[in-house]
């Protein structure tokens, strides 16, 4: 019966869905089937597996972090915090963090930041899935990220009103800073990150992600 994307488009086989998606077919979960999975579905898996998942396309599509790269997002989480806490600016959350950031869709960035005045009273929501926006979405890159996942991520992100978006690629020790959907500045490893209009004043040295890790083997192509 195909699967209606959300350019109006129809995918007509799996083929063309897994194209649109951008991801390796071992990500995507085939039940419920692909195109009628839905907000209730993403939160009754997420809560009973120990696994992490994002809804696209009525699809749920496994988000997949290796050690190193679950480090780098905790420790930048913990960065993050304490320049945040003490401000009162918002609140910086994790993967587990699931926000319908358009209808039908369903993101969780490795982390994030939002803007205290973006939630409700000021509040973290109880929802597990709430309506939010982040202005800082930050993805770290890992080996099962694909160069067409992370650019429809990136028009996503934007799209639904993200101000910042920071790519941080452990292999290569560097990062791909985006205001916009493409043109990145590009950070390596001895530049500094900074938060820009959505966080000023705020600035990481970017090796500092990276001290306690092994030495990188190889270069990743960029995404």
């Amino acid at each position: 019966m195909g699967v209606t994307l959300l350019n109006g488009r129809r995918a007509e086989n799996l083929a063309e869905l897994i194209q649109s998606l951008g991801v390796a077919p071992k990500r995507i979960r085939l039940h419920p089937p692909p195109g009628r999975a839905t907000i209730d579905d993403l939160i009754r898996i997420n809560e009973s597996q120990d696994r992490i998942y994002e809804l696209v396309e009525g699809t749920l599509v496994e988000k997949i972090m290796g050690i190193a790269e679950s480090w780098v997002a905790s420790r930048l989480i913990m960065i993050l915090g304490a320049f945040v806490m003490p401000r009162k600016l918002g609140y910086v959350l994790g993967a587990d963090a699931a926000m319908r950031i358009m209808p039908h869709l369903v993101r969780a960035p490795d982390v994030c930041f939002i803007r205290r005045e973006k939630c409700p009273d000021g509040k973290v929501p109880r929802e597990p899935v709430p309506e939010l926006v982040p202005d800082l979405a930050v993805e770290v890159l890992s080996k099962s990220n694909r160069p067409a996942e992370m650019k429809r991520k990136r028009r996503e992100y934007f799209a639904s009103g993200v101000s910042l978006v920071w790519y941080i690629d452990p292999d290569t020790e560097t990062a791909d800073v985006f205001t916009r959907p493409e043109g990145p500045n590009h950070v390596v490893r001895n530049g500094t990150l900074d938060g820009g209009a959505v966080l000023p004043g705020f600035s990481l040295r970017l090796a500092d992600l990276f001290t306690d890790l092994e030495p990188p083997k190889k270069k990743r192509r960029k995404h």
